[in-house]
C-alpha cells in the first residue's frame, strides 16, 4: 500500500556538487536503487525567505512578493500547508522562523512564537529557531518530536548549519564540507525511522553558496541544488537535467494525493511512476 503522508527536509545552502559528493547516505540509496536524485535550479533571486515561499507556493518571487530576505509579512498564496490542512489533514513544521512568519504569523514574537500548536493555523504544529547557529542535531531533534507525537501527514524541517558555515567560511571550506557530512549523520540516523514510520521522504535545498559566502544570484554554485526523494510512487535512480524549482510545491501535493493550487504550474517530472 502506497505511502500518503510525507517529510520534506530543506538544507539550506546546500549547493549540488557538495551533496553528491559529501551526502554520502542519500547517494548510497540512489545507488541502490532506493532513492532518485536530480538537480534542481532554484528561482531568482537565490536568497532564503524568497526560495522558503517558492518551494511551499510553486510561485515565483514575481507573483508573490516575496523577493527578498526582507520582506517579512504573511504569504498571500496557498501554500503546501494550507492546502494540507484544508483537507482536514495534519501539518507539523521544525524550522527558522522566516518559516512561521510566512505562513503563521508575522512578525515572529520570539516570546509567544517558539512552540505552536493551534489546529486553525496553517502550520498546526510548530517548534522554530531563531537562531543560525542552532545545532541540526537538536533540529531534527524538534522534527523527530513532532513527528511522534502528532503524525502529521505534511512534515516541515529546515536546517541551518550550512548556510550558516557557508557564510563563515565560503563554501571552499573543510567547515562548510563537514557541515554537509554532518548533516548527511544525521538524516542517516533518522530517515530511516521515518520512513519505517510510513513517511515518503524529500530532501532538498533552497540554494547554495559560492566561494565567496555568498549568494542571491545567478551564478551555477548558488542556483544548483540537489533534489532527492524516497518514495513508492517515485522511480529510483538519478536524472541530470535540472529540475525548475517551481515544481516541488505541486510534486509535493501529488505525492500526498491532494489538489495542487491553482497557481502551482505541475510540469512533467521524469521520475514519476505512471502507474502512480
Amino acid at each position: 500500500m502506497s505511502n500518503s503522508k510525507l517529510v520534506m527536509v530543506t538544507l539550506d545552502g546546500c549547493r549540488y556538487d557538495t551533496a553528491i559528493e559529501e551526502l554520502g547516505f542519500l547517494e548510497h540509496l540512489v545507488e541502490k536503487k532506493m532513492a532518485f536524485r536530480c538537480p534542481v535550479r532554484s528561482e531568482l533571486p537565490s536568497n532564503s525567505r524568497p526560495m522558503y515561499e517558492v518551494l511551499l507556493t510553486g510561485t515565483p518571487p514575481c507573483e508573490n512578493g516575496i523577493v527578498t530576505n526582507l520582506s517579512v509579512r504573511l504569504s498571500n498564496k496557498k501554500s503546501v500547508f494550507s492546502l494540507v490542512s484544508e483537507q482536514g489533514l495534519k501539518t507539523a513544521a521544525a524550522a527558522y522562523y522566516w518559516v512561521s512568519e510566512l505562513f503563521n504569523r508575522a512578525p515572529f514574537d520570539f516570546f509567544e512564537d517558539r512552540l505552536q500548536n493551534n489546529e486553525q493555523k496553517a502550520i498546526q504544529h510548530g517548534m522554530f529557531y531563531f537562531e543560525d547557529q542552532y545545532p541540526d542535531s537538536h533540529l531534527f531533534m524538534d522534527a523527530h518530536y513532532l513527528l511522534k507525537t502528532y503524525r502529521p501527514d505534511f512534515l516541515y524541517v529546515h536546517s541551518m548549519n550550512i548556510d550558516d558555515t557557508g557564510h563563515k567560511f565560503t563554501s571552499d571550506s573543510k567547515e562548510y564540507r563537514q557541515s554537509v557530512d554532518k548533516a548527511d549523520l544525521i538524516l542517516a540516523e533518522t530517515l530511516p525511522l521515518w520512513i519505517k514510520a510510513g513517511y515518503q521522504i524529500i530532501v532538498t535545498a533552497d540554494h547554495g553558496i559560492d566561494e565567496y559566502g555568498h549568494h542571491g544570484g545567478t551564478r551555477e554554485a548558488v542556483r544548483r541544488v540537489p533534489l532527492y526523494i524516497i518514495s513508492d510512487k517515485v522511480k529510483t535512480g538519478q536524472a541530470e537535467e535540472d529540475l525548475p524549482q517551481l515544481m516541488i510545491a505541486p510534486l509535493i501535493c501529488d505525492l500526498l494525493g491532494i489538489v495542487p493550487s491553482e497557481d502551482m504550474k505541475m510540469l512533467d517530472f521524469p521520475g514519476m511512476h505512471e502507474n502512480k
